[in-house]
């Protein structure tokens, strides 16, 4: 039997990869997570190079199939980081050869910062800028059958971090959270804010 769950802001339901690891608190319409530890998706591009993060696909993730068409799905991000990699993410995913993930995520030099990765058999990773704080507003839009992602400062002033496309457009993409601890013992990680629209994002550079 599979569960489902409601989430403040969303006007589909989600199903959990584990259930204890998700919380929602309707009073507040916020979404806590508990990334478990070592837990991340990723396929590593240079298995064989050792120069990255360990390929894992065990993370929490909360994830759902939205309305055809158009959309905008936002939310605001803050992270109790604590280890390398730790970070809270909106999740894109067809299958686990097929997904992106927008990251609010702790880099190498305990910084937070803006991640961005596309998997087409193996994931690309790629930074944006860091943040000064431990929370951001993250977005995910739906073009057609084109993405793009964005983050905010404020909620209201978006930057462009990714424009692509998935090579499986056969199966509906799910969308949703992630949390996740790669080399840690785990973090928690907030997502409250959430908007969900399926209006038509206008402009890709600056997000409006």
């Amino acid at each position: 039997m599979t569960i489902t769950r409601n989430v403040p802001g969303l006007p589909f339901t989600l199903s959990p990869s584990s259930g204890e690891a998700w919380t929602t608190d309707d009073a507040t319409a916020t979404l806590t997570a508990a990334a478990a530890a070592h837990s991340d998706i990723f396929i590593d591009p240079g298995a064989d190079s050792q120069l990255n993060a360990e390929s894992m696909l065990n993370a929490a993730t909360l994830l759902g199939v939205p309305p055809e068409g158009d959309f905008r799905f936002s939310a605001r991000v803050t992270v109790g980081f604590e280890s390398t990699f730790d970070a809270g993410v909106l999740l894109l995913w067809i299958d686990d050869r097929n997904w992106g993930k927008l990251c609010f995520e702790f880099s190498p030099d305990r910084e937070p910062m803006i991640v961005s990765v596309v998997t087409r058999g193996v994931a690309d990773d790629a930074n944006a800028f860091v943040v000064d704080g431990r929370t951001v507003w993250l977005r995910v839009s739906r073009i057609d059958h084109a993405f793009a992602y964005h983050a905010s400062l404020d909620g209201k002033t978006w930057r462009m971090i990714r424009f692509f496309t998935l090579d499986d457009t056969s199966t509906p993409a799910s969308i949703g959270f992630e949390a996740q601890s790669p080399t840690g013992d785990g973090c928690a990680v907030t997502f409250d804010d959430i908007h969900f629209t399926r209006e038509r994002l206008h402009e890709l550079r600056d997000g409006s």
